[in-house]
Parts: structure tokens; sequence; C-alpha cells
């Protein structure tokens, strides 16, 4: 397995690999990485020649008052996990390397699909996204490209970029993977006390509620939103906090008001102390 923090090396080798025939899967991380990163190397893993996995912490998409420097990280830690499940190359570049001072002047953005839902409350957050998500594209020129649908929103943006811009790479979403007790894996969720990791899993079980409710006849947004933010709020007894809790149209992430009538997803952020934990389920009859 070849590592490498050099945007030049990295974009010779992923050249080298076209040339010689081979499909190549990108799959993007900031490091730190669970069982879900895992899951997303092993289906590019089956899905393509060669496999690159980039780790990077991106500053350019964190808030002012986010956790850049706090953000979990384990390099020697993700390399053998890497290579582990037979990664060929890693990309850790440093934010020197991707944002030369004085240089970088150039960032893309996505409209509309970005106004809402974390992008409300994350200013930037998405053009941060898909800056770096655009630049390690050209860097590693991938045929595929895996991203987790816990950040369901970024998946949407990703797509969208992808498309409108003309990127010749198939984006695949990977279902959330979660632990025993249904919290879905995440790197933030070792900022979790003990007794946040207890109450956490109420924000799972509330979006179960909220689809077992549709699929037994209840098609109303408001009512099934009230009874997800109930049941959160009921069961969580650390000092918590929903900053969204949203029922949208599965395709573009319009928000839902009045009766459900289409695929649709389940939204939510929720603040346990200092962590912000996100999740997501799709509705089904």
């Amino acid at each position: 397995m070849l590592q490498t923090e050099s945007c030049r090396e990295i974009q010779a080798r992923a050249l080298e690999l076209r040339r010689a025939g081979h499909s190549i899967a990108l799959v993007p991380t900031m490091g730190f990485l669970h069982q879900g990163h895992l899951e997303l190397m092993c289906r590019a893993r089956q899905q393509a020649d060669k496999v690159i996995v980039s780790i990077f912490v991106n500053p350019i998409q964190f808030g002012p008052n986010e956790d850049l420097d706090s953000y979990p990280r384990d390099l020697e830690g993700d390399l053998e996990k890497c290579a582990g499940v037979g990664v060929d190359l890693v990309f850790t570049p440093t934010p020197e390397e991707l944002y030369p001072d004085r240089q970088f002047q150039t960032s893309v953005e996505v409209s509309r699909i970005t106004r809402g839902l974390c992008g409300a409350g994350r200013p930037g957050h998405f053009k941060g996204v898909t800056t770096v998500v655009c630049k390690l594209f050209n860097l590693t020129q991938p045929d595929y490209a895996f991203f987790g649908e816990k950040d369901f929103q970024q998946l949407a943006v990703i797509r969208r970029m992808t498309e409108d811009l003309n990127f010749p790479i198939k984006i695949i979403g990977v279902p959330i993977v979660r632990e025993e007790d249904g919290l879905a894996l995440s790197s933030r969720n070792a900022y979790l006390s003990e007794t946040e990791r207890r109450d956490a899993p109420a924000i799972h079980e509330a979006l179960k509620r909220a689809r077992d409710l549709y699929r037994q006849g209840l098609h109303d947004s408001e009512k099934l939103l009230r009874e997800a933010a109930e049941h959160i709020e009921r069961r969580i007894t650390s000092p918590c906090e929903i900053e969204y809790l949203k029922l949208c149209r599965a395709d573009d992430l319009e928000e839902i008001s009045g009766p459900v009538a289409g695929p649709a997803i389940i939204l939510t952020a929720v603040r346990l102390g200092r962590t912000r934990l996100i999740d997501n389920l799709q509705l089904q009859p």
C-alpha cells in the first residue's frame, strides 16, 4: 500500500493506473476510521481494480466555532485499517498541500440543495465540502466514489455537483453502519460521555417511531415529526438540543409540509452536550 502527501504524486499515480486500464474507486474520509468507513472501502474493493482512500481533515468545511482543532485523529491506526481491507493508495495531504498560501482562490459551490438542514446551521460548510471533493476527483481520477448515507445531504450535494459539472464518475451511496443499539457510527461518537452514549440511541429510535407510524398509515408530516421529537425529548436525559428534525423528499431534499405523498426521508441533527450527531431514515410503506 502506497501512502503519499503529494498532490503531484497522487495524480501521477492515478493517471498511470488509468493508462494501464485499471478502474479506480475513491473513498474520501477525514480519518479516525471506523467500521462505517471500512464498509465503504470494502464496497469500493468489490467495484474497482484499485482503491484510493483520502484522509484529510478539511479546514474549509469547518466554521469558526466548530471542532477543527479537536477533531479526532489517528493516522497510524487509520493506515493499518486501510491496509487490512486492501486499499492500494492512501492520500494524506496537509492543508498547505491542498490549499497553497496566497495561491488558492477557487471554490466550488452548489446552491439550493445546500440551503436547509445542515447547510442552514453551518454556513459555508458545503462549499468547503464540494471544493475539496472536486479537487480530490481531479487528483485521483476515479471511476467511482463512495460516500456514506449517514451524511445524506452531503451525498445529495456531491451527486448534484457531479452531474452539474459533468464528472464521469459514478457516485455510490452506502447504507449507514450502526452499533447494535442503533447509534449511527461516527468519528464524533468519541466525544460522547458515558451518559450521553447511553442516551444517543434514542435518536434512531425516534426516527424508527416516525417510520413505523408512517407504515401504519399516518402520513401527516407535522404529526410524524412531533412524535419523533417527543420521543427524543422523553428518552434523552442528558443536555440535548434538536438542531433540526425535518421530513424531506428523498430525491431533492425539499421540505415536506402536509401529507407525505411520495418517497421521503426524515433527517435530524441533535446536540448531546458538545457533540453534534446526525441521522436519517427513509420512509417506506
